[in-house]
């Protein structure tokens, strides 16, 4: 009873507010929601026909006066308004509409957003419906998600890959000592292999498919080799066609965001303090984000860098879960969190 009563009058709420997935984690109930950060838009009659799993599934397949819309891009908000929406529509769908006190809620952003982007995010959630919003930046929120204690003089380092931006940072004191931002992520990936395909086999492909080709067969380091069929429309003759890819092939492809990451982090192990650096090679670069989960990529960053490199359990959901711990103990973390009272 008194369970459901709290559950009424308030509670608070962790939000990853990813460029391509929008995670939501409840305090005292954990990860209750997982969908894509898409918006489907009827352009006539300049509405909203769908958000989440159900927006995600018209992508490529929608009638002219429907668009599907990502409103963040790279870790930032592109479409203020559509943002707000589909804040508003999590914070309804984890909480309900009926509660009569206005959650707390702790929302990630990437290390390098400019003081706009932040108040553009607290902005955007306290008028979603947020009593008070509190920003965390995603590797310091991952760092948290993953067990990690942050708060020893010890230096730790994490690279998450998210969709649209890879952030890195080496975290000893409860602060981040070194960071990088790199607007480059899963999408960029995902981009690259539909060019590869458009220009090596005149074949064009959807967002959709060339996720599926980068889950089934893509690698940064290529060891066996393997194969998946896939469809599109001939760019020649502009009829369905199918062609054979390769993850060899795929390699290829994802070579220059690859390489781009892989040159971020060694520039920032270059300028992290001897001392920090020392423990980093001792405990290792801990990968999170769903790019973590590329095949091959953690083994080619241990050969670039010759630092030991672990992946995460879960890492997709890292971001969320470090959220949803820092909803347990906000007081004694104010050093890492941005509150909007200091917007006011």
């Amino acid at each position: 009873m008194r369970k459901g009563y709290f559950f009424m009058f308030g509670t608070d709420i962790g939000i990853d507010l990813g460029t391509a997935n929008i995670i939501v984690f409840v305090k005292g109930k954990g990860i209750i929601l997982q969908e894509p950060s898409v918006v489907a838009m009827d352009l006539t009659k300049k509405r909203i026909c769908a958000i989440g799993e159900e927006a995600q599934r018209m992508i490529g397949r929608t009638p002219g006066n429907i668009q599907a819309i990502r409103p963040l891009s790279e870790g930032v908000i592109a479409n203020y308004e559509l943002t707000e929406s589909i804040i508003k529509y999590f914070i309804h769908k984890a909480v309900g509409r009926r509660q009569l006190f206005k959650p707390r809620v702790v929302v990630c952003v990437p290390s390098g957003v400019t003081e706009v982007e932040k108040r553009a995010v607290l902005e955007a959630t306290l008028r979603a419906g947020a009593k008070e919003v509190y920003l965390v930046s995603e590797p310091m929120a991952a760092a948290i998600g993953c067990g990690l204690d942050i708060s020893q003089p010890s230096a730790n380092m994490i690279v998450d890959i998210g969709g649209g931006t890879t952030d890195i940072a080496v975290i000893s004191l409860k602060g981040e000592v070194v960071s990088h931002s790199l607007r480059i992520g899963g999408s960029h990936f995902e981009e690259a292999i539909i060019r590869h395909v458009k220009r090596t086999h005149n074949l064009a492909i959807g967002e959709r498919t060339a996720e599926e080709i980068k889950i089934k067969i893509g690698t940064a380091y290529p060891t066996e080799n393997r194969y998946l069929e896939v469809r599109g429309r001939d760019q020649v003759s502009g009829l369905p066609a199918n062609v054979m890819l390769s993850s060899h092939d795929l390699h290829v492809s994802l070579a220059e965001p690859i390489t781009n990451i892989i040159d971020a982090i060694k520039s920032v192990l270059e300028i992290t303090p001897p001392e920090l650096a020392a423990d980093i090679v001792d405990k290792g670069i801990i990968l999170t984000g769903g790019g973590a989960l590329l095949d091959g990529l953690a083994y080619l960053i241990n050969q670039e860098t010759y630092v030991p490199v672990h992946v995460a359990d879960n890492p997709i959901t890292c971001v969320a879960r470090g959220c949803g711990k820092l909803l347990e103990m906000l007081d004694g973390m104010q050093s890492v969190l941005v509150s909007s009272r200091a917007y006011a």
